[in-house]
């Protein structure tokens, strides 16, 4: 229970491998949905269809005899529309809440009669007796046809899948590291989005929020606010280098621990490294925006960069990598052309500050390397 009128029914899912088929999310998820149960009762979304004979338990639980009014779509996303149809067929007479970009959009997954759709649109709202909802549109947070819900009763916003995390619900863990890989990966392109998102936000008076994924919020909203923030405006958070490389046989490997070793011996505050043929590549893109500076070392392959280096680039230039200082190693026993092409990939990124000198390896990492690494070190912390 929420609060008196409103009831969680969502459902998590341990069985899960990868989310979005590519995210590992090794604690589960949670799928959220939520019922107003009031005059006229509304079913805040639904859940992934992998679990939606729970889910319909869960519903039908807290209905207790009773039958839902509404259905209010916020996000037509399949992990929380695809039990739609379902819903529909146990209670049809209920009405679909959405906006003009929900319902085309949900033709493309259902055979289903909108004729007696709600269409709302900004500022819009919904009476159900002591608790009216009032829709705000958030397109590209971060499908184009999301839009979130306010509680005026019990100043509640129902957020879509802003201020989500992985993670199942009854598993413990930190809000902020999952919360973050989370954002990045899913929403990271879309800051302007988001930063429009919160400036209508900042206009409510919010005391619970309630995503499609992950916890309720209550006590933790500023802080998760002042998190929002800074990651949509991509900021730094966290003051420290991210070392990020990739090693054929070792060498460059080496390259990077090394410069590691002399970063912590000229107190840089944080390092962090991550291999990125080995590590999770959502976590080595979350630390990638959470620090400000961040080191790049790869070896040439083909005259170009090791495959999984440029595919990291990839990731970054995709989620709007931006407002970040990098140094870059590279390695090449006759043609370097790592530095060459990562310095391409990353000028299409914005507001991105490579420093000199670029450290060149060639082959093993020798002594005669180290002032070099040196120098490099010296001018990211400048």
């Amino acid at each position: 229970m929420i609060t008196e009128d409103i009831r969680y029914i969502g459902v998590n899912d341990h069985d899960i491998d990868l989310f979005e088929g590519q995210y590992q999310v090794p604690n589960g998820i949670s799928y959220n949905s939520y019922v107003i149960m009031d005059e006229k009762i509304a079913i805040m979304d639904t859940v992934d269809k992998r679990k939606q004979t729970e889910f319909l338990g869960n519903l039908e639980t807290a209905l207790a005899g009773r039958t839902p009014d509404y259905l209010v779509i916020s996000h037509m996303e399949p992990d929380h529309a695809s039990s739609i149809q379902a819903v529909v067929e146990r209670y049809p007479e209920i009405t679909l809440v959405g906006n003009a970009k929900t319902f085309p959009m949900l033709k493309l997954y259902f055979d289903l009669d909108t004729s007696r759709a709600l269409t709302v649109k900004e500022g819009d709202t919904l009476k159900l007796g002591r608790h009216e909802l009032t829709f705000v549109m958030a397109p590209m947070v971060h499908w184009p046809e999301v839009m979130v819900s306010y509680d005026s009763c019990d100043k509640v916003l129902f957020s879509a899948d802003g201020f989500g995390k992985f993670g199942a619900l009854d598993v413990d863990e930190d809000w902020d590291c999952e919360a973050r890989r989370y954002y990045f990966n899913i929403v990271g392109k879309y800051g302007m989005q988001v930063q429009a998102l919160l400036k209508k936000e900042a206009g409510l008076e919010i005391q619970i929020i309630c995503p499609l994924h992950g916890p309720v919020l209550k006590e933790t909203i500023g802080h998760v606010l002042e998190k929002y923030q800074i990651w949509s405006s991509y900021g730094v958070e966290s003051e420290g280098v991210f070392i990020a490389y990739a090693s054929l046989h070792g060498n460059t490997e080496d390259a990077a621990k090394k410069c590691k070793e002399i970063l912590e011996k000229k107190e840089c505050p944080k390092v962090a490294i991550a291999d990125l043929a080995r590590g999770d590549m959502a976590e080595a893109l979350e630390d990638a925006f959470r620090y400000g500076k961040i080191v790049l070392a790869a070896p040439s392959y083909d005259a170009g960069v090791m495959p999984v280096m440029a595919d990291f680039l990839h990731h970054l230039q995709s989620k709007n990598y931006q407002k970040r200082t990098v140094a870059l190693i590279e390695n090449g026993s006759w043609a370097p052309s790592a530095a060459r092409t990562m310095k391409g990939m990353l000028d299409a990124m914005k507001e991105i500050t490579v420093v000199e000198p670029v450290v060149t390896v060639r082959g093993a990492l020798k002594e005669s390397d180290i002032p070099s690494l040196e120098q490099m070190a010296e001018a990211l912390l400048a």
